[in-house]
């Protein structure tokens, strides 16, 4: 049985820390990403210990990825053992460890097959290559079209970018891929009118992450799972950034109630290692055959052995009780923080530690307080900051939080009642 790591309060001496990032090269990267002004040494726990010293409260954990936080030892010691033995060998051979995982993910999920990959956006893709594939095999390749809805975020690849279809994210690509009908969330009568005889599936985030944490009521699932037996569709969910315990347990469709079709896994399937994963019925994936999708370093020996590791650790019990417990602990702290600091923050919302703070500011402004305040979080849609701290987070880590909280608090409302009177 592998026990949970408890957070610390500090981080670990300099010589068991893990460098996590360098600014060596940082002119010469391609300029896409809006960088703070910041980067770091090491982490250990929820912590990092920044470039100019300062320790960093982590509840980013690198956009839902660092599940189990930084450096966890079971984590390090099996990327350690893998290292010494094979780091890549090719799928055009058998992989045993591989193999293993899917089996595990099997009987922890509704599927019966997996797909190994190396990003959430792959996994995404080949979720909509089985759909797509499942209906021609059938004698319907007209049957293509994917139904999804506003808010969402499904990748960076070209297609994904047409499945979010977001304007911001499709400027200056050129036309969207075709085979995308976007509706509002949680409208299921748009949603069947979305539906025709060219439609394959549905594709759903249980909850929305990057769209601002919305989550539709579980009615809304299950209509959307009727739908699809009576017309013949496949659902999908993206579970990219809500699988492997981040909503308090290892699927969100298991907290639902609704099971899907296909379902894409990544961030923290591999605990901080890439990798993503896209789970299928036999059905489902009857349309798959040799050759029809592939991957070079898809389900490699390293990748596979970090996920067999960050299930060690979530399936040993009692590590989703607690994960529920301190999520119930931190959403108490915050609406704390909402009822107090009503020109600052005005709803709490999101399941498990996926947890959305709705802003009165900008949201840029409070990320950057807290970023001051030496607390990590990333910005989301419909002005809300959201709070991804690792599932290891201790109750002492999310009273530090919210003391840091209060404190960015202060100060913005200090500073938006001196701009009132100033006006």
């Amino acid at each position: 049985m592998i026990a949970p790591q408890r957070g610390r309060a500090e981080p670990l001496p300099p010589s068991n820390r893990q460098t996590v990032m360098t600014t060596a090269a940082a002119s010469h990267l391609l300029p896409v990403f809006a960088r703070a002004d910041l980067s770091f040494e090491s982490g250990e726990g929820a912590w990092l210990l920044g470039s100019d010293g300062g320790r960093y409260l982590d509840f980013t954990s690198g956009v839902a990825v660092n599940a189990l936080g930084h450096c966890h030892p079971h984590l390090v010691a099996a990327l350690q053992a893998q290292t010494a033995k094979l780091w890549h060998v090719s799928n055009l051979f058998k992989s045993p460890d591989g193999e293993r995982l899917a089996v595990r993910l099997c009987e922890q999920s509704f599927a019966d097959f997996v797909f190994f990959a190396n990003s959430g956006a792959e996994a995404v893709e080949c979720a909509i290559k089985i759909v797509r594939r499942y209906h021609a095999g059938r004698g319907n390749p007209e049957r293509y079209r994917i139904v999804t809805f506003e808010g969402a975020f499904h990748g960076r690849t070209l297609a994904m970018l047409a499945a979010t279809g977001s304007k911001k994210y499709l400027e200056g690509y050129g036309p969207p891929a075709d085979g995308f009908d976007q509706v509002p969330l949680d409208d299921i009568e748009a949603v069947k009118k979305a539906v025709g005889p060219e439609t394959a599936g549905i594709l759903i985030e249980p909850l929305q992450g990057e769209g601002g944490v919305r989550e539709p009521p579980p009615a809304f699932f299950r209509a959307l799972r009727q739908l699809c037996d009576e017309r013949g569709l496949l659902l999908v969910f993206d579970e990219v950034q809500t699988g492997m315990g981040r909503t308090g347990d290892l699927f969100a469709y298991r907290r639902i109630g609704v099971a899907p079709d296909v379902m894409s896994l990544a961030k923290a399937l591999g605990g901080g290692f890439p990798i993503g994963a896209c789970l299928a019925t036999a059905e489902a994936a009857s349309g798959m055959t040799p050759g029809s999708h592939g991957s070079t370093f898809g389900g490699n020996p390293l990748a596979v052995a970090a996920a067999h590791a960050v299930l060690d650790v979530m399936l040993a019990p009692g590590f989703f009780e607690r994960t529920r417990k301190m999520s119930l602990l931190l959403k108490q702290k915050l609406a704390s923080l909402v009822d107090r600091y009503p020109d600052v923050l005005s709803e709490v919302r999101g399941e498990g530690l996926l947890i959305g703070l709705k802003a009165v500011v900008p949201s840029g402004d409070l990320v950057s307080a807290l970023r001051e305040e030496k607390l990590l979080t990333v910005g989301a849609g419909e002005n809300v900051v959201r709070l991804l701290p690792p599932l290891i987070i201790g109750e002492a880590e999310i009273n530090e939080a919210a003391q840091r909280l209060e404190r960015a608090c202060v100060r913005l409302s200090s500073a938006s009642a001196s701009k009132e009177a100033a006006q």
